[in-house]
């Protein structure tokens, strides 16, 4: 296969998966979407597509296709199902593989801050929280702690949030307890940020296992509290 024809797919896919994330809300904002109303019927009849369209891996009446609202091009006409989505936990695990791809590769803040929110948003589901956490994505979320963007941190921070309600993925997530309290301290008062770090070491310290990371920022903790 030419290197054009291999190209096409990729920046297909990306087309749909920044589809996706804009449709994202900004709580269970992908929930609302989906469920808000009837889905759109398939289109009648084809369209003449070159070689590099055809090649194009997002099939009508997917999930990428409903809920990235672009038309979708086929060589042949629609014959797949409909496909009732419910709500983010139907995120297909090869979708949340795709996200987590274009996260790693993503150089635009608004793009970061997208892709992170619909994520975040998936992580309420126990099933995508396992799934995040055994295709990496724990570590590859969290490295935006460190972004210069305040609004990606704050987005990273959400999705941490979430993935903290699981047990296993806490194992993972303490070793960014420094990070998050250097967050806490630096951070504007009552912001969003600060209140984001606050309520990832509330997850965290929920049990006694992890309690001990704290003890010496209790003053800080409590202070910003008050």
């Amino acid at each position: 296969m030419s290197d054009s024809s291999s190209i096409a797919p990729r920046f297909g896919n990306m087309k749909a998966l920044l589809g996706i994330v804009a449709g994202a809300g900004a709580s269970y904002g992908l929930y609302k979407l989906l469920s808000s109303g009837s889905l759109r019927k398939s289109r009648k009849g084809t369209r003449t597509d070159s070689p590099d369209v055809s090649a194009m891996k997002i099939q009508p009446g997917s999930l990428l296709a409903k809920v990235s609202g672009l038309d979708v091009v086929c060589a042949r006409p629609v014959t797949s199902k409909t496909v009732d989505v419910a709500s983010a936990g139907n995120l297909e695990p090869k979708h949340l593989k795709m996200l987590l791809s274009c996260l790693q590769t993503s150089n635009k803040q608004e793009d970061k801050c997208r892709i992170l929110l619909t994520l975040g948003n998936a992580s309420a589901f126990t099933i995508n929280q396992n799934l995040i956490r055994e295709y990496e994505g724990i570590p590859l979320i969290a490295g935006f702690l460190f972004d210069p963007a305040a609004d990606v941190r704050v987005q990273s921070l959400n999705a941490l949030n979430n993935l903290s309600m699981n047990i296993e993925n806490q194992e993972q997530l303490t070793v960014y307890v420094p990070k998050v309290l250097e967050l806490i301290e630096t951070s504007p008062v009552n912001s969003e940020l600060q209140l984001c770090a606050l309520r990832l070491l509330t997850n965290i310290s929920v049990t006694d296992k992890h309690q001990h990371l704290l003890k010496d920022s209790i003053k800080l903790y409590c202070l910003c509290l008050l």
